[in-house]
Formats: C-alpha cells, structure tokens, sequence
C-alpha cells in the first residue's frame, strides 16, 4: 500500500472526525458524507477526503485509507476503526476517536503552557545580550581603547566578541544558519539518544512518565473498547509511550498475558513505574470485566496528575530562569561597570 507524506493540524483532523462522526451518526452513507465534506474541504484535508473517496469507490475500508497517512492516523486510530467497521460501529468509535482527539489537544495545550514562559525570558535575555553586543560594547570598548585601561577577562571577553560580531556579520550569520541545521541533523538521526538525556532530568523525568501513562491509558481504553483483542492492544498503546521503562513495563504486562496472566499482575512486577493506584483500578476493572472503562478512569486521574506536575514545574522554573537571566545580565553588565570604577577610582587618585 502506498503511504503518502501529507500531514494536516490538529483543528482540520478534528474537524473531519467529528464531522465524519456527526453525519454517519445521523444515518448518512459514509460515501454521500465524504461528498458532502469535500465541498467545503481544501489542502491536505481535501487530499484526505479525496483519497478517502477514491479508495471508497473500490470498494476499500476506511481504515485502509486512513493508513495511507501516517502523519495525520498513528497506528492506534488506524486499528481502532478497523475493529469498529468489522464491528458494525464506525460513528460509535469516531465519536470516541473525536472525544480523545480533543483530550489530546487540550492535554498537549498544558504542556505547551507550561514551556511558553521559559522560552519567552530565554528569547527576552538573547535580545537584551544581543544589544549589549552590538551597541553597548562597540562605545564603551573605544573609550577604553583611548584611556588604555587595564581591562579584567570578563570585559575583554565581550568586546571580543562584540567586534567578531560587528566585523563578520555575514559569516556569523552563516555560521549560526549551519550550526542549527546540524543541531536539527543530529537530533533528526540521534532522536532517541537525545530524548532520553532530556527525560532524565530531574522533574522532567516525572512529567514525561506521568505523560506517557496517560496516553498508553487513553489509547488502551479506546482500542479495548472498540473491540480490540488485550495482546494488540497493548502492543499498539505501547507504541505511544516515550520512556523505554514505561515501554518495557508495558511489553512485561503483554508477555505475561500471554502466558495466562492478567494484567495488573504484570504491572505489579513494574511497581517503580506503574503508580499503585493505577494497578489497583485496573484490578477492579478486571474483576468487574469493564477493564476498557478503568483504562478511561486512570486516563482521567494521571491527567489531573500531569496537571499538578506541570503547575509545580512551572512554578520551580520562574523564579530558577529569573535568577538565572538576572545574574547572567547582572555580570555582563558589571564586566562594563567594572572597568569605569576604576578609571574614576585611578582620577581620584590623581
């Protein structure tokens, strides 16, 4: 089967579940709504529902369809609707396909939150350094050069580099342009490597765990709940996880099903990883046989829990980057004061 690169945002695919659910709901032909949505489609999504509608008049499944694109439907979804058409409940499950996109947006809305004040003070100080650079130091280096002042380290270093700056602008430029192009290169091609150097820092290391529970839950209680058999399932969800313990505690939980084991008993095993309250909801949920409603359940409560943890890294990193820039811009600026108190300090001496 020939996959395509095309890729649509978060809104557009949405837009196309959940209209896709809402018409197939009301009892429309699933050939007649993709009609109807590409009257008003356009980009990639009317690409989307094109080939949707090609594959359709061979006689295709949506599914087949949907895993033509893997960059807008991961393996998850594109199982997920192939166990509701061989289950006679498309709208059913795009209903819930569309509740858990909108789950999704909003949770990765917190972490986005979450990282906008870091990112915007590093912004703020790379400009306040970047002017200093370039009009700052270029009149305070001449007047030393003229009193031939004895300079400390500090201040000969940032003329220094105010002057490559201000003298090689365009290969600076360049420079930077190459640099960032490699950085990207090499987490393009070390990708794992170096999200595992970032996952294990501290606090972090907390929040991706806790967010990567919350989307194996979410994606586990989805693919249970259209009729998805406990080994897929698992195998699938396992694929959304980015920390190898989580993902080797998931695959621990998946061999021991297939030797005849349940669930929570795997996860028991993986007591450092797996949160106790989440092995205790999914035991009830398997003594009960609503083990897809527990996933939902525990789904809910890690997300309350990766709010909680993001509100705290939040507020540990405000006052960290504040006192970080604040002394950073504090010693530059000192690196200039310095030199002028003691140019007034040798006048007074005269």
């Amino acid at each position: 089967m020939r996959t395509e690169t095309t890729n649509i945002s978060n809104s557009e695919k949405l837009g196309l579940v959940s209209n896709l659910s809402t018409m197939l709901a009301a009892g429309i032909p699933i050939l007649e709504t993709v009609d109807s949505l590409l009257e008003d489609s356009k980009g990639n999504q009317k690409k989307v529902l094109e080939t949707l509608r090609e594959d359709l008049m061979q006689g295709k499944h949506v599914y087949a369809s949907f895993a033509r694109f893997p960059l807008v439907f991961d393996k998850v979804t594109v199982n997920l609707i192939k166990a509701s058409e061989e289950a006679g409940k498309l709208d059913t499950s795009l209903k819930d396909l569309r509740d858990n996109i909108k789950r999704e947006m909003e949770f990765m809305d917190k972490i986005k939150s979450a990282l906008i004040y870091p990112i915007l003070i590093m912004i703020v100080f790379a400009a306040v350094f970047l002017m200093i650079l370039v009009v700052v130091i270029p009149k305070i280096s001449t007047v030393f050069s003229r009193l031939k002042v004895d300079l400390p380290l500090p201040t000969k270093v940032l003329i220094f580099t105010s002057n490559i700056l201000l003298t090689y602008t365009l290969p600076v430029i360049v420079g930077t342009i190459v640099v960032f192009a490699l950085i990207v290169l090499l987490y393009k091609r070390q990708k794992r490597a170096f999200l595992h150097l970032t996952f294990s820092l501290p606090l972090i290391s907390q929040l991706v765990k806790e967010i990567d529970l919350t989307r194996f839950s979410r994606s586990l209680y989805l693919l249970l709940s259209s009729g998805v058999t406990i080994n897929n399932a698992l195998e699938l969800a396992q694929e959304v996880v980015l920390k190898k313990e989580v993902a080797k505690a998931i695959a621990h939980s998946r061999e021991g099903i297939l030797a005849g084991k349940k669930l929570s008993e795997g996860f028991k095993d993986s007591k450092k990883v797996i949160p106790g309250i989440m092995i205790k909801i999914i035991e009830a949920g398997e003594k009960t046989g609503t083990l897809d409603k527990s996933m939902q359940d525990v789904s809910e409560f890690l997300d309350y829990q990766v709010s909680g943890t993001l509100k705290t890294l939040t507020a540990v990193l405000e006052p960290v980057m504040l006192v970080i820039v604040g002394g950073l811009v504090g010693a530059m600026m000192l690196a200039i004061i310095a030199p002028i108190y003691s140019m007034i300090g040798q006048v007074g001496t005269r």
